[in-house]
C-alpha cells in the first residue's frame, strides 16, 4: 500500500499558505455532511452511492486532462460524456453547468458535499489559488486510493472473525434447538438410571432454546439498534465504545495504528497542498469519527492557536507514541512537517498491513480451538448415554 502518487509530487511554495482564501467554516461544512469522512470510503448521494474508487478515478482522469492543457470546462465535459449513467455522471454534468457559469470548481463541488467533502474541496481550492490544480488533483487521487485501501483492509480484518462467529453460533443454535431435543426421547426410553451431567446440561440447553430462541434473536436485534442509537447520540457511550475498540485484544492495535496513519496522511496531504494548519486541523477534527482522536486533534488545534507547537499536545493526548511525536517535532522545527507526516503515514500504513496479516494468522487457530471445544463437549455429552448402555449390556 504505497503512496507512489503522493511522494513525487512537486512541493508547494511556502508562501502559498498565505495566498489561499480561508474556507467557509471548514469544520461546519464537514460536520454538516453525513458522508464526510476525510476522503474515505463510500459517499451517499440520494439513493445511489458514489464509491471512493469512482471518485478517485474521476479525480485522476481530471488531473490527466488538465495536465494535457485542456481547459477545465472541456475536461469536465469529456469526463461527463464518458461516464456510465449514475450519480457521478449527474454530478459531473452539474459541475460543467456551474463552472461554465463562472463558478470556481471548488465552490461548485461544495454544493455536492455528500461526495466532495471539506478535505477534497479545500485541496481543490488550494490548487486554484496556487495554479497547480492538476498536481493537487493527482495527490488527492492517490490519497483517496490509499485511504480506501486502508479502510478495506481494516474492515476485512474485522469482518472475517465476526462472520465466522455468527455462522458458528447459528449452526450451534440450530443443533441445540432442533437436534438435541430429539435425543432426549431416545435416551429416556433406552437409558436406565441417571444420565451424565454433561448430557443433562446439553439437553436442558436444547429444550430451553427450542422454546425461547426467538427471545434471544429479538433481544440481539434490539441491543444492536440501541447500540447504534446510543453511539450516534450519546457522547459518553460513544467515548466508552471507542476506548473499548482501542483496547480490544488483537484488534485494538489495528484500530489505533489505522487512526494514526489516517491522521498523518490526511494532515500531511492538506499541508502539502497549501491548506493553512488551523484550517487543516478544522477539517481533521470534523471528519474524524473516533472521539479520542478528535479530542487529540482539538488539543493540537488549541496549542497552535496559542502560538505553541504540535509535539506537546500530541504527546499528552495518549494517541501518538514517542516516535510520531519526535518526528512531528523535528518536521515542525525544520519546516518539513508535511514530509515528516508522510513518513509517519507510510510507516503506520505498513504496520497496519503487518498487523492485519498477524491478526488473520491468530484468529484462525483461536476460532478452530473454540469450535472444537464446543463441538467436542456436545459429542461427549451425546455419547455418554451410549457408553452407559454398553456397560449395562456388558454386565449382563
Amino acid at each position: 500500500m504505497r503512496n507512489d502518487v503522493l511522494a513525487p509530487s512537486i512541493p508547494m511554495p511556502k508562501k502559498l499558505q498565505r495566498k489561499i482564501p480561508a474556507p467557509k467554516s471548514a469544520a461546519v461544512a464537514t460536520a454538516a455532511s453525513p458522508g464526510a469522512a476525510g476522503g474515505g470510503g463510500g459517499f451517499s448521494f440520494g439513493r445511489s452511492r458514489v464509491t471512493a474508487r469512482v471518485l478517485a478515478e474521476f479525480t485522476g482522469q481530471l488531473a490527466v486532462l488538465l495536465n494535457a492543457g485542456i481547459p477545465i470546462t472541456k475536461s469536465l465535459r469529456i469526463l461527463e460524456g464518458q461516464m456510465p449513467k449514475g450519480p457521478m455522471k449527474r454530478i459531473a454534468a452539474q459541475l460543467v453547468e456551474d463552472v461554465e457559469g463562472g463558478t470556481a470548481l471548488s465552490e461548485a463541488m461544495q454544493k455536492h458535499d455528500m461526495v466532495f467533502d471539506a478535505l477534497y474541496t479545500n485541496m481543490v481550492r488550494a490548487g486554484e489559488a496556487g495554479g497547480v490544480q492538476e498536481e493537487i488533483l493527482n495527490r488527492l487521487s492517490g490519497f483517496l486510493t490509499s485511504s480506501e485501501a486502508i479502510k478495506s483492509r481494516v474492515k476485512g480484518a474485522l469482518a472475517y472473525p465476526v462472520a465466522i462467529l455468527v455462522v458458528a453460533l447459528a449452526v450451534l443454535l440450530l443443533v441445540f434447538a432442533f437436534v438435541i431435543p430429539k435425543f432426549k426421547q431416545i435416551f429416556e426410553s433406552t437409558v436406565k438410571g441417571e444420565m451424565h451431567w454433561t448430557t443433562k446440561s446439553v439437553i436442558a440447553i436444547g429444550e430451553h432454546l427450542q422454546f425461547w430462541w426467538w427471545i434471544y434473536l429479538v433481544s440481539a436485534l434490539l441491543l444492536f439498534l440501541l447500540h447504534r442509537v446510543l453511539l450516534g447520540r450519546v457522547l459518553g457511550y460513544r467515548s466508552v465504545m471507542h476506548r473499548v475498540a482501542l483496547r480490544m485484544p488483537l484488534f485494538g492495535r489495528l484500530v489505533h495504528k489505522s487512526l494514526v496513519a489516517r491522521f498523518a496522511r490526511t494532515f500531511g496531504t492538506l499541508i502539502q497542498s497549501g491548506v493553512p494548519h488551523l484550517d487543516a486541523l478544522d477539517i481533521l477534527q470534523a471528519s474524524t469519527k473516533n472521539v479520542h482522536m478528535k479530542s487529540a486533534v482539538a488539543g493540537v488545534q488549541s496549542s497552535i492557536r496559542e502560538g505553541a507547537g504540535f509535539a506537546v499536545p500530541m504527546g499528552e493526548s495518549g494517541m501518538f507514541d514517542d516516535i510520531v511525536v519526535n518526528m512531528v517535532d523535528v518536521g515542525e522545527q525544520t519546516g518539513e512537517l508535511d514530509r515528516m507526516l508522510s513518513k509517519v503515514a507510510d510507516r503506520y500504513e505498513t504496520e497496519v498491513d503487518r498487523t492485519i496479516d498477524t491478526t488473520f494468522k491468530l484468529i484462525e487457530p483461536i476460532m478452530l480451538v473454540f469450535l472444537a471445544v464446543v463441538v467436542g463437549f456436545i459429542v461427549f455429552a451425546l455419547f455418554m448415554p451410549l457408553l452407559t448402555m454398553m456397560q449395562s449390556i456388558g454386565k449382563r
